[in-house]
């Protein structure tokens, strides 16, 4: 079976970055199960695994556009650190969710001065090119209740 819309991938993979820093791997958590067509994984990895079988390797390399997008600067911001006033200890690194006109947006603490902390709502990867080396391991059809709820169920997918 080849891997088409609608068809339950299962795959092993190691992403890197333009400089071979590995950035995720399903190494230690075990092979990734996705929905193929229901935008479970990044566009640009989607299409590089179209028409695939078990067993197939695949090399992708992934441009931002097609990944988590382009960074864009003003989405970075210098907000009151009293604003983080439920937490003890504020570090770089630490993730919150914040309410925008736009909706919730994730953002990521990536600066702390005195009385100032800098936010940036960028995804991580965002304008990060993305290169994937990606084993195919099984393509089946998804099944109804996986189709409706438009993810996997068991090993490698939701509600195991």
């Amino acid at each position: 079976m080849k891997v088409a819309d609608n068809t339950v991938v299962v795959i092993d993979y190691t992403l890197t970055d333009n400089d071979g820093s590995v950035i995720d791997s399903s190494e230690a958590a075990g092979p990734l199960a996705y929905l193929h067509g229901a935008g479970n994984i990044i566009p640009g990895l989607e299409d590089a695994l179209n028409g695939k079988e078990a067993g197939d390797a695949v090399k992708a390399s992934i441009e931002p556009a097609k990944a988590y997008g382009e960074r864009h600067e003003e989405l970075k911001q210098d907000v009151p650190r009293e604003l983080f006033s439920g937490v003890d200890d504020v570090q770089v690194g630490m993730q919150f969710q914040s309410e925008t006109e736009q909706g919730p947006v994730l953002v990521t603490v990536v600066d702390i001065k005195d009385d100032t902390v800098t936010v940036d709502g960028n995804h991580p990867l965002a304008g990060v090119h993305l290169n994937f080396d990606v084993t195919v391991r099984e393509v089946r059809e998804a099944s109804a209740e996986e189709l409706e709820h438009g993810h996997v169920h068991g090993e490698g997918g939701h509600h195991h």
